[in-house]
């Protein structure tokens, strides 16, 4: 108990002051240092701390691979019922949704990870505090089914049955969506970075030939597997 009050008294310091209201789009989470509320219970996301109106329902468990949920944290406040809520990035349209949910619903952590995507550059970059360690060459969006840009993050990573296949090894789903496409594959048009591999290979990386996804090699996207758990801030930049 006395660790997750010292974490949540950090989450308060460094968010959004919690002495107004957070602004309605908020900034870049620091490169340095994003806190992730990781959930522990089925939680109600509202559009105000304590008293807001339902915004939705999100399940403790993931609805792919039903593995943990983790939310990128972009504001802390404390709320009239005298608890400490979060206002966390929403795994759902529109871009940029966002909602507040109690702290006492989550278990929270921080991490010196952030993936940087660069549209104009076709370039995935991770950073640690700050830094860059890696970057790597990528294939984006084509202009007819750009990739959006914006502050997002991890939403699930997928470890796929077949490495050789199109996606590669892993698939690493964000909390963005195609802005074009509202339904893709047999999914609800949800971005995502993930690996190259068979008929993925006839694009070359620094090209604009997907519908929205983000490409890079198998072992960038090994890297990015085993750095960015969910919730990890991802600034896709134009």
């Amino acid at each position: 108990m006395r660790a997750a009050s010292a974490a949540a008294a950090a989450v308060a310091a460094v968010c959004v002051s919690a002495a107004r209201p957070a602004p309605a789009a908020p900034g870049p989470v620091a490169p340095s240092r994003a806190w992730i509320a990781h959930l522990v219970a089925p939680v109600e996301a509202r559009s105000a701390p304590a008293a807001g109106r339902l915004v939705t329902r999100l399940d403790a468990l993931a609805p792919w691979n039903h593995g943990p949920v983790g939310l990128l944290v972009l504001a802390a406040r404390t709320g009239r019922d005298g608890q400490l809520w979060l206002r966390v990035r929403l795994p759902q349209r529109p871009n940029g949704a966002a909602a507040w949910i109690p702290s006492n619903r989550t278990r929270l952590t921080s991490t010196d990870w952030r993936i940087v995507v660069s549209v104009g550059r076709r370039t995935v970059a991770i950073e640690l505090k700050g830094k860059v360690v890696h970057t790597y060459r990528a294939v984006v969006g084509k202009p007819t089914t750009p990739t959006p840009t914006g502050l997002f993050a991890v939403s699930e990573r997928i470890s796929q049955p077949d490495p050789h296949g199109f996606y590669g090894p892993w698939v690493l789903l964000l909390t963005a969506y195609s802005n074009t496409l509202q339904h893709f594959d047999g999914g609800p048009g949800q971005i995502s970075i993930h690996g190259r591999d068979g008929t993925s290979m006839r694009d070359p990386l620094g090209s604009a030939r997907s519908h929205g996804c983000i490409r890079i090699d198998n072992a960038a996207i090994e890297l990015l597997a085993g750095a960015a758990v969910e919730g990890t801030p991802v600034l896709i930049e134009a």
